[in-house]
């Protein structure tokens, strides 16, 4: 039986057979002995990690370790409100934080203060994921929104449909309609600045 250790773009967490190509935490151990879910996350640090790191390994969910979380991509990640590892992926990590929003050139920029704005932004005050409301048209590739139920990454000029196992259809982007975004606006900013998160190589194939 699968654990439920997958992350959703709505940034639940799910028992699936399907692989993810990263893996991540939430600050910590958010399971118990019987490798159950007991809570959201432990801590407001959030990261996006590499499968496979300087031959480390791993016994997923062991006890007080951190959860170990599994995401179909990036893109599915920064939708959950993860952002990348410091360590293990440096260089994205850089990337994210040279195009955060309000930062001036040369000025440093601490990590916590990133992460306390996620935070804020990922979740409302009952726990439950935050949206909020763009022009479908004027969203950068790479964010995602929920739509009539469905969960849709925007990439050119469609709407790619998610699953756990990959994209599983295509749908026309819309002009003059409000979308449902769930990508935390801090996040579609630094897409709006340049930053190119990753996607699953199921995307390509509905182009």
């Amino acid at each position: 039986m699968p654990l439920q250790n997958r992350v959703t773009p709505e940034g639940l967490l799910i028992a699936t057979e399907a692989r993810g190509t990263l893996m991540g935490n939430r600050g910590g151990a958010i399971h118990n002995e019987k490798k159950q879910i007991v809570r959201p996350f432990k801590s407001r640090q959030w990261i996006t990690c590499l499968l496979e790191f300087k031959s480390r390994q791993r016994v997923v969910m062991s006890p007080r370790l951190y959860t170990e979380l599994f995401f179909l991509d990036e893109a599915t990640a920064f939708a959950a409100g993860h952002r990348p590892c410091a360590e293990c992926r440096r260089m994205d990590f850089l990337r994210f934080l040279d195009v955060w929003p309000g930062r001036v050139a040369g000025e440093k920029l601490l990590v916590d203060a990133v992460d306390r704005v996620l935070h804020a932004e990922r979740m409302d005050a009952d726990g439950a994921k935050a949206t909020y409301r763009e022009p479908q048209e004027l969203l950068p590739d790479g964010t995602f929104i929920r739509e009539e139920g469905g969960l849709y990454l925007v990439r050119g000029n469609w709407l790619l449909e998610w699953s756990p196992s990959g994209y599983a259809g295509r749908q026309q982007r819309r002009s003059g309609v409000l979308a449902e975004v769930l990508t935390p606006w801090s996040t579609v900013a630094c897409f709006r600045s340049g930053y190119v998160p990753g996607v699953h190589r199921s995307a390509d194939l509905l182009e």
